[in-house]
């Protein structure tokens, strides 16, 4: 199993929900996030004050998946995510020993 982090703009959050739901992927944890990277944030006016964004707003998204989906899901996020400006994310892959569904104690692929 592995554990997919994705960082991508906020405006692209359905498109990439959608790609997973066609590779058959079941749930997905979305959570809001603010960072920067190369982007390095940018500077706004606000009521004539100029000021700096260093923190632009992105979405996180955390996937568990088998490990013979792992290939289809990064794809699904990539071709959903691009916009080819630069801060369109990363996607980081991670090991997973285990999962342990609370409910009804099932564990490992079952889990998912």
């Amino acid at each position: 199993m592995k554990k997919i982090e994705a960082i991508i703009k906020p405006f692209k959050l359905d498109e990439v929900k959608e790609a997973l739901q066609e590779i058959g992927l079941q749930g997905i944890t979305v959570i809001e996030a603010k960072g920067f990277g190369r982007q390095k944030g940018h500077t706004e006016l606000y009521r004539g004050a100029e000021y700096v964004v260093d923190f632009l707003p992105k979405i996180k998204i955390e996937i568990v998946i088998d490990d013979n989906l792992l290939e289809n899901a990064i794809e699904a996020i990539t071709s959903a995510a691009h916009t080819g400006r630069i801060g369109d994310g990363k996607i980081f892959v991670s090991p997973i020993d285990d999962v342990i569904r609370i409910r009804t104690g099932e564990t490992g692929s079952e889990a998912i």
